[in-house]
């Protein structure tokens, strides 16, 4: 296997930025998550299975700080981001840093609007809905003809069989400067992935599929065991259960 895509999502929910090469932190690619639209009147951070709307917006990593592009609106900096963000969407929200409010965040566990929220305590210093996952992978076998857009997985790799390294250690790049993550989960689907977002009809025929095929699951979840660098072209190498 070798990675042939790189992505980073620096706003929980929001379409992210294709990257060349990266760094690799204890959280995770450094950006990613980094950022979440966080509701006043609820007191929680906004997710797509609560907004969809978030979809539709995107964002990215300029020295070290978040700049959005808003649909009709286009690309704010973070410093004007809470009042934008408000206007579009209709209530008070306010762009905040990941680590702002602690490490405990409220995310909906329900899949349609009107459930309950619920609490949950979510790892701090990054927007992730599991403290097993802070970087995602998925094949290209198992993506097959399927937008990679749907999932806000960050790397891609050639080949497939990635289901069998929950629990193993994957070295990406050179031992040295690379990055060893430990695979911890499979990554569980929701209606999120079917919703439509900026050239992406509704798909619920997708999320079925992923149901009955793939028992919800698609991508694997994994926590960075040493962190270093990864480059578009590295290979990906499954390590001894002992290393």
């Amino acid at each position: 296997m070798n990675v042939t895509e790189l992505w980073r999502y620096p706003v929980k929910s929001m379409g992210g930025e294709q990257l060349e090469s990266t760094r690799v932190g204890e959280l995770g690619i450094a950006g990613d998550r980094g950022w979440g639209v966080f509701d006043v009147a609820t007191g929680t951070v906004l997710t797509a299975r609560r907004s969809p709307q978030l979809l539709f917006a995107s964002a990215r990593v300029v020295d070290g700080d978040v700049v959005i592009d808003v649909p009709e609106i286009g690309e704010v900096a973070s410093g004007e981001a809470s009042v934008t963000l408000s206007r579009w969407l209709g209530q008070e929200v306010e762009l905040r840093a990941a680590g702002d409010v602690g490490g405990t965040y409220e995310v909906p566990l329900d899949f349609e609007r009107d459930a309950d929220w619920v609490s949950w305590t979510g790892p701090a210093g990054a927007w992730h809905d599991s403290k097993w996952s802070r970087v995602s992978l998925v094949s290209t076998g198992t993506l097959g003809d399927w937008d990679l857009r749907r999932f806000r997985t960050n790397i891609v790799v050639s080949g497939s069989g990635e289901d069998d390294f929950i629990g193993h250690h994957l070295q990406i790049g050179p031992a040295g400067s690379g990055v060893e993550l430990a695979v911890s989960k499979q990554i569980d689907r929701c209606v999120m992935v079917a919703r439509p977002q900026p050239g992406l009809g509704r798909d619920i025929e997708l999320l079925k599929t992923i149901n009955r095929d793939r028992a919800t699951f698609l991508s694997i979840g994994s926590l960075v065991a040493t962190p270093g660098s990864m480059t578009i072209g590295d290979d990906v190498t499954l390590l001894p259960v002992d290393s």
